[in-house]
């Protein structure tokens, strides 16, 4: 059984194909700048066939589909034999609001919903939706696809917990409510955490820190998902590479009125100008503040303060909130990789009874237990795998468990 697993931006598309016989990656690749000139890499895995890279003319998404199916075909460079070898699609989808507890087959009115959800993710729900459209069009009607949102891991928020303190009619009128994001990374760790701890997930209360160049922080309580850094949109909660996180509602109109920008002008400066890129004036790569910091730059290095000092804050809040904590968990781009800020945010957390241990925190990208094993709390980095979770569940939902 394969899987093709799609993630559609407005002009990009990633892939992978899954043999879930064996959760082998048979290929992976990306298309890029569509609509414009076009570029494709397709990296096969499994047969040492050469990878491909070229600019391919991809007006629009259906053309980066049927250019991701030839390549998967090719005699040249691909995996399968035909296009019938793929036996369903995942997509991964943005925002599905609250229609969406978990992932669902698609069809006309699971459609007619994540095109409701336009307005709650403007510039994401359009490019998912078509890239299912590309799908259809190209591998035809009877082909199933299954959509997984990355807001779904969090409907289990107790209304406590996603509920804004502004008028309630925006609620009930506009769904104007904290939905969180990366859901489908929290999840898949939180069940990597528990296989790691040979613990049932239900018996404990993590904590999951997805940082990368956008980053969220999940509290996680007996495999359900209980609070969470972003909110209505992926803007708000820690500083991540250019985004501002939490701030002063009112520094928004402060600023308009100073530098005379109007609301898009200023959106675009909390969201592309903002965080560690916006303290540092350096970059919105912690490689490249790591360096500068080394190299005496002062900017650089409040910039990564702010950023481990407000995730150390949001880890605190949710221990508060599950009463307790039994595991932290380190991943993505910057958790599975940065050594230097694992054990930053690691300091704080003393109170806890946590201790670092060196050696294990110098590894990168594979699972690790980094705390000593005196440690009350245990620290881990878990890879995250947010196209095999995908995968599983397009194969549960179209094939059974």
């Amino acid at each position: 059984m394969k899987i093709l697993v799609i993630n559609a931006g407005s002009s990009s598309l990633k892939y992978q194909l899954i043999d879930m016989e064996t959760e082998e990656v048979l290929a992976k690749g990306l298309c890029e700048r569509i609509g414009l000139d076009g570029h494709i890499k397709h990296t096969p895995l499994t047969n040492g066939k050469p990878v491909f890279e070229a600019d391919v003319d991809l007006p629009t998404h259906s053309e980066a589909i049927a250019a991701v199916i030839e390549k998967l075909v090719s005699a040249e460079y691909g995996v399968v034999s035909g296009m019938e070898e793929i036996d369903a699609v995942g997509h991964r989808v943005v925002h599905g609001g609250e229609f969406f507890a978990g992932s669902v087959r698609i069809n006309a009115d699971v459609m007619k919903a994540l095109e409701d959800c336009i307005p709650l993710a403007p510039l994401h729900n359009p490019a998912n939706i078509t890239g299912i459209n590309a799908c259809t069009a190209v591998m035809g009607p009877d082909v199933p696809q299954v959509g997984v949102f990355d807001t779904a891991f969090h409907q289990t928020m107790p209304r406590k917990a996603f509920t804004y303190a502004i008028p309630y009619e925006y609620y009930t009128g506009y769904k104007v409510r904290r939905y969180g994001f990366h859901g489908t990374s929290h999840r898949y760790v939180s069940g990597r955490a528990a296989e790691m701890l040979g613990k049932p997930l239900e018996s404990l209360k993590l904590i999951s820190c997805h940082m990368g160049n956008g980053s969220s922080i999940c509290a996680i309580d007996g495999g359900k998902s209980v609070d969470t850094s972003m909110g209505f949109t992926p803007l708000a909660g820690v500083p991540m590479g250019t985004r501002c996180g939490d701030i002063d509602a009112s520094i928004v109109e402060f600023i308009m009125q100073h530098k005379n920008i109007d609301i898009h002008e200023m959106m675009n400066v909390l969201n592309k100008k903002s965080g560690v890129l916006g303290i540092s004036g350096v970059s919105s790569d912690f490689r490249d503040l790591e360096e500068a910091d080394a190299a005496g730059n002062a900017r650089a290095g409040l910039a990564l303060e702010a950023f481990y000092y407000s995730v150390a804050k949001s880890v605190g809040s949710y221990v508060a909130a599950m009463n307790g904590v039994d595991a932290i968990i380190f991943t993505a781009g910057i958790g599975e990789n940065s050594g230097p800020t694992r054990a930053a945010i690691s300091a704080y957390f003393k109170y806890l009874g946590c201790e670092i241990d060196p050696e294990p925190n110098k590894k990168r990208g594979q699972d690790l237990i980094i705390s000593t094993p005196e440690s009350r709390v245990k620290l881990m980095v878990i890879p995250t795998n947010e196209e095999l979770v995908i995968a599983r569940d397009t194969r549960d939902i179209v094939f059974g468990k």
